[in-house]
């Protein structure tokens, strides 16, 4: 099984959250994430929000608080690629907040676009489960850290 641990900042400012429109560099499609990515060896998850929001929008954020964490595994057979063997995905979520910037897709990178989202509109897009998964950190604020688990299929994607 193969495993990530990545970072993401959960950005919400008057009623719209931050996400970015990523397009896989497998060609096999495009759908809407939060800003973050993956923890580089040596690298304090909370440096790696602040570099990914910066490297993926254009902006500068700082941190606020730590939201949660959300552990889950992909099977390999729900995966778009063939061949794929089972994937945890642990990620880390933190409140953050946009202090400077213009946003501008990625250079060079898998972020097409950065966008703010009115939070009603975001059950209509075609999402990464860990957009409800930080929403949901995000407005409950559990003791715990941790929310049920975020099921793919329709407009969600692992």
């Amino acid at each position: 099984m193969s495993r990530r641990l990545a970072a993401y900042g959960v950005c919400v400012e008057d009623g719209r959250v931050l996400l970015a429109r990523y397009v896989s560099p497998y060609g096999d499609g495009t759908w809407w994430t939060l800003p973050g990515g993956g923890v580089e060896p040596g690298e304090d998850p909370f440096d790696t929000v602040v570099r990914e929001i910066a490297e993926e929008t254009g902006c500068t954020a700082v941190v606020e608080s730590l939201l949660g964490v959300d552990s889950r595994v992909i099977p390999g057979v729900e995966s778009r690629r063939p061949g794929t063997e089972d994937h945890q995905n642990i990620g880390i979520f933190y409140a953050a907040r946009i202090t400077a910037g213009t946003l501008r897709p990625e250079p060079n990178g898998e972020t097409a676009e950065s966008v703010w989202t009115p939070l009603a509109d975001v059950p209509a897009l075609r999402r990464a489960a860990l957009v409800d998964i930080g929403l949901a950190l995000f407005q409950s604020r559990p003791p715990t850290g941790h929310v049920p688990p975020v099921l793919a299929g329709g407009l969600l994607e692992h």
